[in-house]
């Protein structure tokens, strides 16, 4: 199982439980991008984290190619 795949099972598993106690699914979901965002700042610079953070805000569109991809 790659880390994504492994993220993805822990977010799934936090959602079921949240939804099993009655919790909102997005205020949990916005609790978990915090959570990450706090973990990452421990980890990285403050430049990488805001330069991929803004990357991932700027494609947030399943529908459209990334900016690198375009013509």
């Amino acid at each position: 199982m790659s880390v994504h795949q492994q993220a993805q099972e822990l977010c799934r598993a936090a959602a079921e439980q949240a939804q099993a106690a009655g919790s909102d699914e997005q205020l949990l979901a916005r609790a978990l991008l915090s959570a990450a965002v706090q973990w990452n700042k421990q980890l990285r610079s403050a430049s990488d984290l805001a330069a991929e953070l803004e990357f991932l805000a700027n494609n947030l569109d399943d529908e459209q190619d990334y900016l690198f991809m375009r013509p």
